[in-house]
């Protein structure tokens, strides 16, 4: 099994949260035991055995939810996804402080090719007063935290704030999955045909709201799955990503 990605990230600083809007699509899965997601992270420790990372955004999941339909989800870990953390609330971790939001909730409605986009807003911030994460959806609306004493290194702060899509290649067939990740159309394809993420942001100490500096982008195997970013005075930091996976140029 193999995670492949297409990201923006920044580190080299203290973080104390991200937000973004994030584009909503129905990618095809063509293997039960993949998925494609887009999502934030929020991350520090190593790539070791000690990570730890806070994750939230959409995803299908056929293993997981049984279909096809970007669903909301959260995630978590704090050993570098070895033997801690799960999805949404499938083990203890994430409490849950709302019930207007269902986590795991299939997301609807969803943008489609050439027409209407869709996307939803997500915050991801440290509360300064009692050091808890809480994950922010939308406008305003609070669906819950995670608590401060759950993690070694992000008991204080995240060093690594990530955004962007990731898909599983399980290569069941013996060459790259078809599945796609964002619309399934590379990122170069624009708007209302490309995935975006858009108003890229970091948390500071006090909760104010930081533009990105000193960004990088990952792209792993550009052939199958790219990425393009850029600024404006509307969409702030944003970039479209995704792509087809298996075709010409992704064998």
């Amino acid at each position: 099994m193999l995670l492949q990605h297409a990201v923006v990230f920044v580190n080299g600083d203290q973080y104390y949260g991200a937000k973004a809007s994030i584009n909503v699509w129905a990618p095809r899965v063509t293997d039960e035991f993949e998925f494609s997601l887009s999502q934030m992270w929020v991350i520090a420790g190593s790539f070791g055995k000690d990570l730890n990372t806070i994750e939230a955004g959409w995803q299908v999941s056929p293993q997981l939810y049984g279909d096809n339909y970007p669903r909301f989800f959260t995630y978590w870990t704090t050993d570098a996804y070895q033997t801690t953390g799960c999805y949404n609330l499938l083990c203890s971790g994430f409490i849950q402080t709302n019930n207007r939001i269902a986590i795991g909730a299939a997301i609807s409605p969803r943008s489609a090719f050439n027409r209407r986009q869709f996307d939803i807003g997500l915050m991801i911030w440290k509360d300064p007063k009692h050091g808890h994460w809480w994950l922010e959806f939308g406008s305003g609306l609070l669906v819950g935290y995670w608590p401060a004493n759950m993690f070694s290194h992000l008991r204080n702060h995240a060093s690594m704030v990530q955004f962007g899509g990731e898909i599983v290649n399980t290569r069941s067939r013996g060459y790259h999955t078809g599945t796609q990740m964002g619309s399934g159309n590379f990122a170069e394809e624009g708007f209302r045909k490309a995935a975006y993420f858009r108003n890229l942001q970091v948390v500071d100490w006090d909760n104010s709201l930081l533009p990105l500096r000193n960004i990088h982008q990952l792209a792993d195997h550009s052939n199958c799955y790219n990425i393009r970013q850029g600024t404006n005075s509307v969409w702030g930091t944003y970039f479209y990503y995704g792509g087809p996976g298996r075709n010409v140029r992704c064998p």
